[in-house]
């Protein structure tokens, strides 16, 4: 956890460095967000072929290599003049960032009983987040202080001294735990990824990721403040002030949808189609409402969007228990990819319908461009609700199949 932790400190610390990065590297705006967009493409594209390696190589190497090439983007960042190397940097920590979270959920369903990894899995997620807190506070202070160099070597360092804590800590499972048999040739391991793809449980994770994630991860990282600011006429503050709410709800949403997946993991499917369904209904009362619409909706707003973004682990848990040991990295690799695809899909729909209506960032422009959502609402409900009862008639059909016989002794004359 400390791992990951450390990990989304490197993941948001350009967010703190926007200004020094417009004076350091000569950058324009656009450029500055082409930095947030290709770091997230890393890190969605590479999320299945993490996942097949995951399952070859174990967690406990995935770890430390994602600690050390993060640690090596941020060295390459502190010294860096010109953009493209800011660029290559940046590159390389989203992909050192794709290591690192689905590592860390193999580690803690190896190390927990099934019933408590649903909450282990929250509790994972919500910690791991206050790596925002690293970069917002000491690495700004850095910056602000000593400068540029200075706060992303430490960030480097700190990245070095977590990959050197996991390697003399971590251990991919409990001693006597058996060793899951891994994939040697090529074939085998393409072989793994067809098949976690044709289980129907992790194409199930992969909707369920995409439909309760994408509304809160277009919000918060892109579009939320302009939208708050420009449609419904807020200070850059309140608008601020409305993304701490989210922050805080996350926290409390976490453990509560960790307990209910883990108590009744036969509702679970239930409780992703209330978070979705509870999404676009908020959603809609606030786009119907005249702008500015009341504090209070837009406050709902944010609760029911980190709701959504607590929901999303759940797509986690369908992964692992719908796969054998040998191919959960790949199936939670494909799982993953769902939510960030599609806000990238979502936050490039939104930007192209602002454009084209042209009459800037006004709330009725807003509010067309925000309904692009109910498209991808009704493909992940559908994705959902298909590969659901899939899942439920094959689970239905092995259990239903007579267990192979038990091989008996064969005498020697």
């Amino acid at each position: 956890m400390s791992a990951y932790l450390v990990g989304v400190m490197h993941r948001t610390s350009f967010g703190v460095a926007g200004l020094d990065a417009v004076e350091r590297f000569h950058a324009t705006s656009a450029a500055l967000s082409g930095f947030v967009v290709l770091q997230i493409l890393v890190y969605a594209f590479l999320q299945v072929p993490v996942g097949m390696m995951l399952d070859r190589f174990g967690a406990r190497r995935m770890i430390v290599a994602g600690a050390l090439i993060m640690a090596a983007g941020q060295l390459l960042l502190a010294l860096s003049t010109s953009l493209p190397l800011a660029v290559a940097a940046r590159v390389l920590v989203g992909a050192g960032d794709a290591f690192t979270f689905i590592s860390v959920l193999t580690v803690v369903s190896a190390w927990f009983p099934p019933r408590r990894v649903p909450l282990m899995t929250q509790l994972t997620g919500l910690l791991g987040q206050f790596g925002q807190v690293l970069s917002a506070i000491p690495l700004a202070a850095l910056l602000h202080g000593p400068g540029w160099t200075p706060a992303f070597v430490s960030a480097a360092a700190l990245g070095v001294a977590v990959a050197i804590a996991v390697i003399a800590v971590v251990r991919d499972r409990p001693a006597g735990a058996p060793a899951v048999a891994a994939a040697e040739s090529p074939r085998e391991v393409l072989d793994g990824l067809r098949r976690s793809w044709l289980e129907p449980g992790t194409r199930l994770a992969l909707w369920t990721h995409m439909g309760t994630q994408f509304s809160a991860t277009v919000f918060m990282l892109l579009w939320g403040v302009p939208y708050l600011v420009a449609g419904h006429g807020m200070s850059t503050g309140a608008a601020s002030s409305l993304l701490t709410i989210f922050v805080i709800a996350g926290a409390a949403a976490g453990p509560v949808m960790g307990e209910l997946s883990g108590r009744r993991p036969e509702r679970r499917v239930w409780l992703v189609i209330s978070v979705i369904g509870l999404n676009a209904l908020v959603w809609t009362a606030v786009l119907l409402t005249p702008a500015p619409a009341p504090y209070w909706l837009l406050v709902l707003l944010v609760v029911v969007l980190a709701f959504g973004g607590a929901a999303s682990l759940v797509a986690f848990d369908f992964a692992r228990t719908f796969n054998p040991r040998c191919r959960q990295g790949t199936a939670v690799g494909i799982a993953n990819m769902g939510g960030f695809i599609a806000a990238l899909l979502v936050a490039l729909a939104i930007g192209v319908v602002l454009d084209a209506i042209g009459a800037g960032y006004s709330a009725a422009s807003f509010h067309l461009a925000w309904a692009i959502q109910y498209a991808v609402w009704a493909l992940t409900l559908a994705g959902i609700v298909l590969s659901w009862r899939k899942a439920r008639r094959r689970s239905a059909e092995a259990a239903a199949r007579p267990p192979l016989p038990a091989p008996t002794a064969v005498g020697h004359a």
